[in-house]
């Protein structure tokens, strides 16, 4: 069974890019490292949920993304160990999503771990606290006013037909001792936090805009709510990127971390790469032993 310092080594400074050797054996090589990489991933998961599952979970996500193939192997390995930790699923309920995105630094495809909406409001049940936690958006031809100060309100009825465009965001959280609190973000608002993403112009944010948007205004709204200060730095890992399965999950912010879209890269940045021993899948398997 692998223990930390293995999983380490097994994929740190391994040329680990998954090979150019067409989508079936780039898929059968992450597969071999997604087995090996199996007791790792059991030791962080939530008691309700496996290994395995992950491991199916994570590889749908990834045959829908064929730019996931291009990234390489330890940051792959180190969002899905990311997911693990916090007990999310990625990409089918919009737990958390895993996108690509050029590293310019080093010159390579890596993966970066997005919390969804579902998943900041499964973290927030966690603290026990919280009745129920959701949030909704807004249209122009919706019904919808709030108030702060000393008797705060809130009230939206949404327009039957055509309900126009988005306006704003709102989250309410209702806690289990008979009080509440909620958040209101207007579009231009959300599209502030959507061009200070490193991901805003591909990823979700572009497939799922509004589901993003609520999201935005849950986390807005975390600082307020009843919950551990380990709940509150799950949500902080928000848009990082690990390199390997071991190493602390940094910020995608970081100024080390100069990146453009994936789907973006230029063929001169591929080329100064350079070339990359192929490794076959029997072998990606061998090398996790």
């Amino acid at each position: 069974m692998a223990t930390n310092s293995s999983a380490k080594n097994q994929l740190a400074n391994k040329n680990s890019k998954a090979p150019d050797q067409g989508n079936g054996n780039q898929v059968n090589t992450i597969q071999a490292y997604l087995k090996k990489m199996g007791p790792e991933f059991e030791r962080a998961l939530p008691k309700h949920m496996d290994a395995d599952r992950l491991g199916r979970i994570a590889m749908t996500t990834i045959r829908q993304n064929p730019k996931l193939l291009e990234c390489s192997i330890p940051s792959l390995m180190g969002a899905v160990m990311q997911a693990a930790q916090l007990g999310l699923e990625p990409g089918l309920i919009g737990h958390c999503y895993l996108v690509p995105f050029w590293n310019g630094k080093l010159k390579q495809t890596d993966v970066q771990f997005i919390i969804g909406y579902k998943g900041m409001i499964d973290l927030a049940r966690r603290s026990g606290h919280i009745e129920s936690i959701y949030a909704h958006a807004v249209y122009e031809n919706d019904d919808f006013e709030y108030e702060l100060g000393l008797h705060p309100k809130l009230v939206h009825k949404p327009a039957t037909g055509a309900r126009g465009e988005l306006t704003f965001v709102y989250s309410v959280a209702h806690f289990k001792d008979g009080g509440y609190q909620f958040e209101v973000f207007s579009k231009s608002d959300v599209d502030l936090i959507k061009e200070r993403s490193k991901a805003g112009k591909y990823g979700p944010w572009q497939t799922d805009y509004e589901e993003m948007a609520k999201k935005s205004v849950i986390r807005r709204m975390f600082k307020y709510l009843p919950i551990s200060v380990e709940i509150q730095n799950q949500a902080s890992n928000d848009e990082t990127v690990r390199k390997d399965v071991t190493e602390e999950p940094e910020s995608i912010h970081d100024q080390e971390f100069i990146d453009i879209p994936a789907q973006e890269e230029g063929s001169d940045e591929k080329d100064e790469k350079g070339a990359k021993e192929d490794i076959a899948p029997e072998q990606a398997a061998m090398n996790l032993e």
